[in-house]
């Protein structure tokens, strides 16, 4: 049987399981993440040519660190505070897109060893926390997307919105990079084209 097409696009056309899919995704505002997570900026930091991210621990606190890889160099910020504890505006290396593991070299507390970087040449950041959190990008409306996070496993096809899952991230106004967990799970990254999101949570 041949499948229908919407007939305006000529694509084939969505199911109404999709269709229902979709308009509760469009349909759900950004709300803040629930507890125990913490917008950590406030907002989001702004890293103009953002090209990727990646995690490291910071040996002295323990603290998460996220490497951020943009046209203007490298950055390192604490995903506690917010604070940004190194700069390099000039890497001798010509970044992750040059290397097979798709890896930078660390700076700051992270110096002596290699980061590996999510974004715009690839690789990608966990889907999943350990301990049941999940983040999902969706694009009901691509280009734009939205980041999901959910307490449940990532079924937020079926609870309400804000009773499971939450609809925390829209980039309507720059190109997704990444989105994704920290190795240990306690760090929310979003990554755009020019700026950094990050929630965090006590471990």
């Amino acid at each position: 049987m041949r499948r229908k097409t919407a007939p305006e696009t000529g694509t084939p056309a969505l199911s109404p399981y999709q269709e229902g899919l979709r308009a509760r995704l469009l349909a759900a505002p950004v709300v803040p993440a629930p507890e125990p997570w913490r917008n950590v900026f406030g907002g989001h930091a702004a890293v103009g040519g953002l090209t990727g991210i990646g995690f490291g621990t910071d040996p002295g606190t323990g603290h998460d660190l996220v490497t951020v890889v943009s046209g203007a160099g490298y950055g390192v910020f604490d995903a506690v505070t917010g604070e940004r504890i190194a700069r390099d505006r000039d890497p001798e290396d010509d970044g992750p897109d040059g290397t097979a593991d798709l890896s930078c070299p660390g700076i700051g507390p992270l110096a002596g060893r290699r980061v590996r970087i999510a974004g715009l040449f690839g690789g990608g950041a966990h889907s999943t926390s350990g301990d049941g959190w999940t983040v999902d990008v969706e694009a009901p409306d691509w280009p734009n997307h939205r980041v999901l996070l959910s307490s449940n496993g990532g079924d937020w096809h079926r609870p309400p919105h804000t009773e499971g899952w939450w609809h925390v991230f829209h980039s309507t106004w720059s190109t997704l990079r990444a989105a994704g967990f920290s190795p240990s799970g306690r760090t929310l990254a979003v990554a755009t084209s020019s700026d950094l999101t990050l929630w965090t949570r006590d471990a």
